[in-house]
């Protein structure tokens, strides 16, 4: 469904910078016909700046180092870059290029769970599937829906991928979660109990709001919300959790995240928590640092 819709939208938008361009240029107005298709190929710069603004002035207390403005102008640019190469080419286009891997002589090694965040689909995660595919490494990538249901709502879609993993590999997986995916996979882990620490080897977590973002005061569906600072469905999370169940946790996280703010709110209390300087929310996903993590882990022996 969402690939449907950014396929569209893509479409759309660049048939409406070639229309606008044609209607400009026959009418003897070159310079309009380029402002246009500029405004309407390059618009999401403007947006990604006020969050970047936004981001800026959000920061208060925040005890994560405030960024500066060069590190700020270089974020921008690279999740400018990252934005249309997400939104308007892998999700909508190549979603499902890479298939899960689920080999039949898997046992033995340790899968990986790969979960997306709001408005994403698994294709955000290509290059990733890419490298593992040829690695040989068992994954699965879901697709969370509905899109702007409760977060409450994907317990059942990673219960069937983590259980579809076990069955493959024999071992508790390793899952990587972007974003608004690392909620859902503290939920899922929730439902379990304590019991749920069992199931999973370990999680890394990028860009997640752990504890909610400042951004979400101003979205309106149901998973937004959840995802405000001190939300009640934030509250109910936090009382579910066993109080060592952070240390399953690698949180990934940045004062340059234009998505999560104030930086410290995708940080949880005893996980290990590391800073990315200069990165932006999408952008985190295509950085070395999360690949590099994950490939440590897989590579861990299985102990009997």
């Amino acid at each position: 469904m969402l690939a449907r819709l950014q396929k569209i939208i893509t479409v759309g938008g660049l048939l409406a910078a070639l229309l606008w361009a044609w209607v400009c240029w026959r009418a003897g107005h070159p310079g309009w016909a380029a402002a246009g298709v500029a405004l309407i190929i390059a618009g999401h710069a403007l947006v990604l700046a006020l969050e970047f603004a936004l981001l800026r002035l959000a920061h208060g207390s925040d005890p994560t180092p405030r960024a500066t403005l060069a590190q700020l102008l270089r974020a921008w640019w690279g999740e400018v870059r990252a934005a249309p190469r997400v939104f308007c080419w892998r999700q909508p286009f190549r979603s499902r290029r890479w298939p899960d891997h689920l080999p039949a002589a898997a046992q033995g090694r340790r899968g990986l769970l790969l979960v997306h965040g709001f408005l994403c689909n698994r294709g955000v995660w290509n290059p990733w599937l890419q490298r593992l595919r040829a690695q040989g490494v068992p994954f699965i990538a879901v697709n969370l829906e509905p899109v702007s249901g409760s977060i409450d709502n994907y317990v059942a879609i990673l219960e069937r991928a983590v259980q579809q993993l076990e069955r493959c590999t024999g071992l508790s997986p390793v899952i990587v979660a972007h974003s608004m995916g690392g909620l859902a996979v503290r939920r899922w882990l929730a439902e379990a109990g304590p019991a749920g620490d069992a199931r999973v080897h370990r999680v890394v977590t990028i860009g997640t709001p752990h504890r909610g973002t400042w951004l979400a005061r101003l979205a309106l569906s149901m998973n937004t919300r959840e995802m405000r600072i001190d939300s009640p469905w934030q509250r109910l999370l936090g009382a579910r959790e066993p109080a060592g169940r952070p240390a399953k946790f690698t949180c990934f996280y940045s004062h340059c995240d234009n998505i999560v703010f104030p930086p410290a709110t995708a940080t949880l209390s005893g996980a290990d928590n590391r800073h990315l300087p200069g990165v932006a929310h999408v952008d985190m996903v295509d950085h070395p640092a999360p690949w590099l993590e994950v490939q440590r882990l897989l590579a861990q022996p299985v102990r009997p």
